[in-house]
């Protein structure tokens, strides 16, 4: 299955992290603590999710990673609205 990866300078990224997180534990199955979260959408599509002090790193993997990319992009754009966020993903 096709990977990409993007790290996502912020000092928040265990805050958003967990929103994400939270976000989609009601409809997927999900592990998260403060700097490590795994997403299990179904269908092989997945969403790991690191946080350290400077930046969060976002990797997915899916048959269709440009969507899934993208709605991964709008979730976590969505909860930083104070503070303008650049994702740069590459193959993995």
């Amino acid at each position: 299955m096709p990977k990409s990866t993007a790290v996502v300078a912020t000092e928040h990224a265990s805050r958003y992290l967990q929103q994400l997180c939270k976000h989609w534990s009601h409809k997927f199955a999900v592990e998260f603590s403060p700097t490590t979260g795994r997403i299990d959408l179904g269908e092989g599509r997945v969403v790991d999710l690191s946080a350290d002090d400077t930046s969060l790193t976002v990797e997915v993997e899916a048959a269709n990673l440009p969507q899934l990319e993208q709605v991964v992009v709008d979730h976590i754009v969505r909860f930083a609205f104070r503070e303008e966020l650049k994702f740069d993903w590459r193959a993995s």
